[in-house]
């Protein structure tokens, strides 16, 4: 994996050594030396590593295909442009950008090429792991769904109640190259988990907000015993004035750049169907705080008459232009000012509305632990999940992000953000029938319907 990956980024570099070469260095007016012209490539290389890694599109096997290809070229178009500013910082003035333009075309090729070719490699050293699933009172039809998405990755085999004993299920284990623990109670989970240890099977364990409060926690070894301290605290008062100076500087640059984006943004939705060009509801922020969101209008005018509900699929409030605007989560971008007023910050968790915070607390009663910090524009669980990912599992994304905050988490997270920007299901609605993201009724007859055979094969 570490040979694949380091193929990609030599073959780049190489490629920036050639615009280096035969174009950029015989304009320079003084020119490098050669140790001059190798830290430049050096330069490149480096940055290109750390946008690469950014976007995860080194990691071979981790993504689908096409997420490889889209992540790689993101990193390159980042790096170049970073490496031109550079060249035009050496020469004290612009040169043409037409050889670095060519040289991410050829870049892009390079990547195509090398995304297949390391994906069949891997594979074929790599197949799809045999999985058993091990559950309780929580069926893992949902997580099986969404692994069988990865055939390639995820083979899960068989599932098994842990009503079959312990003594079975450990039997089952051998025939398998993988387990995933799903949902398990602690005292339960803890001992498949420990068995697994001791045997050194591979394990997958869906985690509980427990495990997740204390994975951001420090280690203390001022003792003989190993303990873990959990501040709870939410962000330090370094860390408050750090994110506030960087929320000001972001939204007031994003403000300018899009600012034509959004001109055109509203004289579409004002074109459309002459209503309203804002759509203004409350949300909650820290603390439950009170404000005013700013959008642009998605939806047909009057469209909650009935009650809020979450955006479904089909969604028929969506007009032609709101669609386009959701896809491209452009319908988000006036909250540049909610960031710039203090209502929100770039990065955190995703403001509710108070009607939905009720009813998801109704399920889950951590759920409002989501705001310890400022509601964000993007956040940990935008980038890693989607607009109809589970309330649990959100919650769960967004107490990592509260745990485990750093200025570089945030900066990374703004970056992947657009990444996700033309993924089409990051944006997909919930189901037709469901008014929020939790599951409906119907749906939950439809899981206990479903015919199974306990320790079978799928």
């Amino acid at each position: 994996m570490f040979v694949l990956a380091s193929l990609v980024v030599l073959a780049q570099s190489a490629l920036f050594a050639a615009a280096w070469y035969l174009y950029y260095r015989e304009l320079i007016f003084e020119p490098f030396w050669n140790k001059g012209n190798w830290v430049l490539i050096a330069m490149y290389m480096l940055i290109l590593i750390l946008f690469s890694r950014m976007f995860g599109g080194l990691r071979v096997g981790y993504l689908k295909r096409l997420d490889d290809i889209y992540s790689l070229a993101l990193a390159a178009i980042c790096s170049n442009v970073v490496i031109y500013l550079q060249i035009t910082l050496i020469n004290r003035w612009f040169l043409s950008p037409i050889p670095i333009l060519i040289m991410t075309l050829a870049e892009f090729c390079v990547i195509v090429v090398w995304a297949f070719g390391s994906r069949y490699l891997f594979h074929r050293l790599y197949g799809a792991r045999k999985m058993l699933v091990i559950y309780g009172e929580r069926r893992p039809d949902q997580l099986i769904r969404k692994m069988e998405s990865r055939r390639d990755k995820y083979n899960i085999c068989g599932k098994v109640h842990i009503r079959e004993g312990e003594k079975e299920i450990r039997r089952m284990m051998k025939d398998y190259e993988a387990v995933i623990i799903w949902d398990l109670p602690s005292q339960i989970r803890n001992r498949y988990l420990k068995y697994c240890f001791a045997h050194s099977i591979r394990c997958y364990v869906t985690p509980k907000i427990s495990d997740v409060i204390l994975a951001g926690s420090d280690r203390i070894h001022l003792f003989d015993t190993p303990l873990l301290v959990s501040r709870n605290m939410g962000l330090t008062a370094e860390q408050l004035v750090v994110k506030r100076f960087m929320d000001i500087v972001v939204s007031a640059v994003g403000i300018i750049i899009s600012s034509p984006i959004m001109v055109i943004c509203a004289i579409a939705v004002k074109a459309y169907d002459r209503g309203p060009v804002f759509y203004r509801q409350e949300r909650l922020t820290k603390n439950g705080a009170p404000f005013r969101i700013f959008k642009f209008r998605s939806m047909r005018v009057n469209s909650e008459t009935q009650g809020a509900r979450l955006a479904s699929k089909h969604d028929s409030r969506i007009t032609p232009v709101g669609r386009v605007l959701r896809n491209l989560h452009f319908d988000e971008l006036p909250q540049l000012f909610n960031v710039l007023a203090g209502d929100m910050s770039i990065v955190g968790p995703r403001p509710e509305r108070k009607v939905l915070l009720k009813e998801y607390q109704r399920e889950i009663p951590e759920f409002y632990y989501r705001l310890k910090v400022k509601a964000g524009l993007t956040g940990y669980a935008q980038v890693y999940g989607k607009y109809n990912t589970t309330p649990y599992d959100k919650l769960k994304l967004d107490l990592y992000y509260i745990e485990n905050y750093s200025v570089l988490l945030d900066i990374k997270l703004m970056f992947m953000t657009f990444r996700i920007l033309f993924q089409k299901e990051t944006s997909e609605g919930v189901e037709d029938r469901q008014v929020n993201a939790l599951l409906n009724s119907a749906e939950k007859d439809d899981q206990t319907d479903l015919k199974e055979k306990d320790g079978g094969q799928l």
